[in-house]
């Protein structure tokens, strides 16, 4: 039996996923990479034999990753000691389900496991920098399971209970690898926090700062080959979700993508991250070329995601097909109301206003709002049934154009609005839309000054309204500066995208903008 054994300057860990959604301390737009990091960052072995990890263990654990829990549940039940690892890797599976099934039922177990696992792991040797790090491990795979499910200021306290005892173990064991990179995830996070839950932080003792928790992750990549692989991943979608993705990290990513075609949760990441940044059409090939049977946990939302690609391309039937499969093999509560917005999307822009119009009241009636697509999808809904407007073709246009921009095809985004001026919308809404839209493509398409033309116009047609467009264009500005190394006006338009007080990307611009205020030294 092969056994690996924990020496500071070798620090052998693995990782564990992060899921968050809207405690009171931490913005709304880190719910979803707090959700994919937690699935990473984890155990790892020591001499003792309460955190030892046999070959068995070490396969366990892979299996668990790749999202193959039947074989990691499988191996871990063959195991006749409990263990510490034993224990986080049982904490480590539920958690992964529970991520991705949303079964309330299994929940309610989960919670009860999770404070059995607590109690054992409390009575393992104090001794062992992984007792404290391997309880911290399990109060966030019960935070993000909370958080996930909605039970907001409970998993908030959970994530602070983790926090502190990582605080802990590193003073005690400043150079355990382990915590430097579970405490840089958290110092990055809670370092991007918006200023309006600073108070918060600073009242409970929480500390963050995003150079250091860089550093810290940068320190595990550096000094530890086993663990460099894990806080690369890390590292990638924070630049992806909180910092910024340069041409180099995207095909960085792309290649670390590549090299683990038998880990389906890494191709969700690799999928999800290429749609953020405009490549839909590569994340397209990353779902085709999944790894699909009955070994791996079902993973419904990558038909979503399917679906969310053909939609952006125009493929409208083809889009509301799968969107349809999804919601028969889907048994969550998130993002169902967000699907049904989608297939009205689907028959309302291929001018079938009336059988679209059906899927968006489902709207009103199934689902949670606990993500922010589901709450955007809402707000649609209420708007546009309520308004009843007389001129659907100029809405439609705008919308062919946002999501034809979104998945990256640029050029049939620009295509569809090169024709239309604000003369030819009559709310005010629709021209600060508009010029939005425009603004953002050409700064996607590198084309700069008619950028920044048109974002200066959206941020003074956009004032006195409740819309994300002002802000979001005032973030651009200030990254579009920020590049050109003119960080007094960077600084003056990042303040400004926090400025505006409701709209319905309010967390996740704030967060964007302090991220790269406290960038800038600010």
């Amino acid at each position: 039996m092969n056994r690996l054994y924990f020496n500071e300057s070798t620090n052998l860990i693995s990782l564990k996923n992060m899921n968050l959604n809207t405690p009171p301390f931490i913005p709304y737009s880190l719910k979803s990479i707090l959700t994919f990091l937690l699935l990473f960052l984890g155990f790892s072995p020591i001499r003792a034999s309460d955190f030892e990890m046999n070959t068995a263990m070490q396969k366990a654990y892979s299996e668990i990753l790749k999202m193959k829990l039947t074989a990691g549940r499988s191996i871990l039940a063959k195991e006749k000691t409990p263990n510490g690892i034993n224990t986080y890797l049982r904490s480590y599976a539920d958690m992964v389900e529970l991520l991705i099934t949303e079964d309330k039922v299994l929940y309610e177990k989960f919670i009860e496991n999770q404070d059995e696992r607590l109690s054992f792991i409390e009575n393992l040797d104090e001794k062992s920098p992984y007792q404290k790090f391997i309880k911290a491990e399990i109060h966030l795979h019960t935070a993000f399971v909370k958080l996930k499910f909605g039970h907001e200021t409970k998993g908030s306290w959970e994530v602070i209970k983790a926090y502190k005892l990582l605080e802990a173990n590193g003073k005690t064991f400043p150079n355990f690898l382990p915590n430097q990179k579970s405490l840089g995830l958290l110092h990055i996070l809670i370092g991007s926090t918006p200023e309006n839950y600073q108070w918060v932080i600073k009242l409970i003792g929480l500390k963050g700062n995003i150079k250091l928790g860089l550093s810290e992750l940068q320190n595990v990549i550096r000094k530890d080959s086993i663990f460099r692989e894990e806080s690369q991943l890390i590292d990638f979608i924070v630049h992806a979700y909180i910092l910024k993705f340069s041409s180099k990290k995207i095909t960085e990513f792309q290649d670390f993508i590549a090299n683990h075609q038998d880990y389906l949760l890494f191709q969700f990441f690799g999928v999800t991250t290429l749609m953020k940044e405009g490549k839909s059409e590569m994340a397209l090939n990353i779902i085709e070329h999944c790894p699909d049977s009955n070994e791996y946990l079902d993973f419904p939302f990558l038909e979503h995601l399917k679906a969310d690609i053909l939609l952006q391309k125009g493929q409208y039937q083809l889009a509301a097909k799968s969107y349809q499969h999804f919601l028969t093999r889907y048994k969550g509560f998130n993002f169902v109301k967000d699907t049904y917005y989608k297939i009205f999307l689907c028959y309302w822009l291929n001018n079938e206003d009336a059988k679209g119009k059906l899927f968006l009241e489902k709207v009103k009636t199934t689902g949670e709002t606990i993500v922010e697509a589901d709450k955007a999808a809402t707000k649609f809904a209420d708007n546009f049934l309520a308004e009843k407007p007389k001129k659907p073709i100029t809405q439609k246009v705008l919308m062919k154009a946002r999501l034809a921009c979104d998945g990256g095809f640029y050029d049939k985004a620009l295509g569809i609005l090169e024709k239309y001026s604000e003369n030819n919308f009559e709310q005010i809404q629709e021209q600060t839309e508009l010029n939005y839209r425009k603004g953002r493509i050409f700064q996607l398409m590198n084309n700069i000054p008619p950028a920044i033309s048109f974002y200066e116009r959206t941020i003074d047609l956009s004032e006195n309204q409740n819309v994300s467009f002002g802000a979001s264009s005032a973030l651009q500005l200030g990254y579009i500066f920020q590049a050109k190394g003119e960080k007094l006006k960077a600084k003056s338009y990042f303040e400004k995208a926090i400025s505006y007080k409701k709209h319905e990307y309010k967390n996740s611009i704030d967060n964007k903008a302090k991220a790269a205020l406290n960038e800038l030294g600010h």
